[in-house]
């Protein structure tokens, strides 16, 4: 998905009695990050420093949304071992659904692709990267489409900084 396009709605299960929705954080930055699959050495280092950088992410008020097509019992197992302090969803069933809207879903391998995408509070999509499966993307660009995203919307507050 191209920047400047509606994010696809979708919800998910957090836990396995408990859903998380897009819409629950309208009026607010997201951050979406898919990743291929929990446990994987750099899926494990990309989650665990995006876990150490939330103190900045908050100071957008982003909230941060993990998603693979892991089931629900290995996110869990794995946000509690890594000590994940955001919600890591299942797009389990149907498998990849909603990695495929966002069009993050390696048909041939069954997995998220590792993307990275900024939604502002409105829900468009502001800033989007695709990373090789084998690379850490960091969270410098995600920080800078925050960054950019905060200015773009106090200049249309008509706020001043």
């Amino acid at each position: 998905m191209r920047p400047g396009k509606m994010a696809p709605k979708f919800s998910l299960n957090s836990t396995p009695d408990q859903k998380v929705s897009l819409t629950d954080f309208r009026g607010q930055p997201v951050i979406l990050a898919f990743y291929p699959a929990d446990w994987s050495p750099v899926c494990t280092d990309q989650l665990s420093l995006y876990a150490e950088v939330m103190p900045e992410f908050k100071k957008y008020s982003a909230e941060l949304l993990a998603i693979s097509v892991d089931n629900i019992w290995s996110h869990l197992a794995f946000a509690k071992d890594r000590k994940l302090n955001f919600p890591v969803l299942a797009d389990f069933e149907p498998k990849g659904a909603v990695s495929q809207k966002y069009g993050a879903f390696k048909e041939k391998v069954g997995e998220s692709a590792r993307a990275l995408f900024v939604i502002d509070s409105n829900g468009v999509i502001r800033w989007s990267h695709l990373s090789p499966d084998g690379v850490n993307p960091g969270a410098e660009g995600i920080l800078s489409a925050l960054a950019s995203l905060n200015k773009t919307e106090t200049a249309a507050s008509g706020k001043i900084e």
